[in-house]
């Protein structure tokens, strides 16, 4: 797992959070996206795509498909269906694949679906406007699948009902695994990324695929914190998908999830764009505007980063704005301060120069510390 940072964009959407990117593919995109909006970014691939070239499955599945040829082929990715044809044409049946293609009825997903078919030299019968699979389904349903062989190509993602409504009506369906998941090799920054979404060092996850957000819950059930992760999600973590297939994981075990409209990374982006920064506490302080975001303070605008204890210590004293905090509960808002009342002193001084406001925390003699709350101001930003 790297961390990236916001690299100067101190006043993007979100500045001062921190985004874990779950994705494999087209992770640097994903990342770079965060980033131009202000997050720090932590990427820790949940999954690895097993390369086309050594995928014994898709050979074996693409010689079935050339000795016994489909009636229907239907495409569902551009980066599929042409990696597809590429490895055909390492292992040799490049013009052999493309020979059966061409003598069936090829149903192409979307409009970059239909780019990588032309530009095979092949021609797609007909392709949904929606780009929906569930289209699909009702157009071969509609003309008729019986006794009929369907050749669907899959790219890692569960299709929900759609072989088994196929099948139901009559179909002979062979799936083409283009794009099969497996593990990350190493599994070091999975689990750090783990450790820091249970101890809310990341305000949002982002999955792309089913299968990572799979994987993801996978792993922290084999290191025993399946329980811990599923508070986090639930509670304090936001967990971004970038469409409803995505999230079926997540929402099987009951963690609620937030999806664009449209399925695309931009879009999954500006959803974040809009989540986070509404959760974010914002507090009339000493003649100040404060927000409370994930690492970092908005005060009057101005981004402050704080270190992990001083944000520990702000939280705990933002849920009681204006009353005093005593240094025994703040010592236990301290991840791993033991007993030493010292350590909350020290946390306490970090966090009013990371502030650059001192006045923002006041010290209550032989009682603890408040928030120095303006509740006559409070009406302007109760909107």
């Amino acid at each position: 797992m790297h961390a990236t940072t916001q690299n100067g964009h101190q006043n993007g959407p979100l500045a001062g959070f921190t985004v874990g990117v779950t994705a494999a593919r087209r992770a640097d995109e994903l990342g770079a996206l965060l980033q131009r909006r202000g997050a720090t970014v932590l990427h820790a691939p949940a999954l690895r795509i097993v390369p086309l070239a050594d995928d014994s499955e898709l050979l074996s599945a693409t010689k079935e498909l050339i000795d016994h040829a489909p009636d229907i082929v239907v495409a569902t990715t551009a980066i599929g269906f042409r990696g597809w044809v590429e490895a055909a044409d390492g292992w040799g049946f490049g013009d052999a694949l493309l020979q059966c293609l061409r003598g069936t009825e090829l149903l192409a997903r979307g409009p970059k679906v239909k780019g990588a078919i032309r530009a095979a030299g092949l021609t797609e019968k007909w392709s949904p406007s929606s780009e929906s699979m569930a289209e699909v389904l009702d157009r071969l349903l509609a003309e008729g699948v019986e006794g009929r062989r369907v050749a669907l190509q899959l790219h890692g993602e569960p299709l929900p009902g759609f072989v088994e409504s196929l099948r139901a009506a009559g179909a002979d369906v062979v799936g083409v695994p283009v794009y099969r998941w497996m593990p990350p090799e190493d599994l070091a920054p999975v689990d750090r990324l783990l450790d820091a979404t249970v101890s809310r060092g990341v305000d949002a996850l982002t999955f792309t695929s089913a299968p990572a957000a799979a994987s993801f819950l996978a792993r922290a059930e084999d290191r025993g914190m399946a329980i811990e992760l599923f508070a986090a999600l639930q509670h304090d973590v936001l967990s971004a998908c970038v469409g409803p297939v995505t999230a079926l994981p997540l929402q099987a075990r009951g963690i609620d999830t937030v999806q664009p409209e449209r399925f695309r990374l931009g879009p999954l982006v500006q959803i974040l764009c809009q989540e986070l920064p509404s959760r974010a506490r914002t507090l009339p302080i000493a003649g100040r505007r404060v927000e409370i975001r994930g690492h970092a303070v908005l005060v009057d605008g101005e981004l402050r980063p704080v270190p992990p204890a001083g944000m520990s210590l702000l939280r705990a004293l933002s849920r009681r704005p204006g009353w005093v905090v005593s240094r025994a509960e703040l010592l236990r808002a301290l991840p791993g301060a033991g007993r030493d009342e010292h350590a909350v002193e020290t946390a306490m001084a970090r966090l009013r120069t990371a502030l650059g406001a001192p006045k923002l925390v006041q010290t209550v003699v032989k009682r603890g510390y408040r928030l120095a709350l303006d509740p006559a101001a409070e009406s302007k930003y109760a909107d």
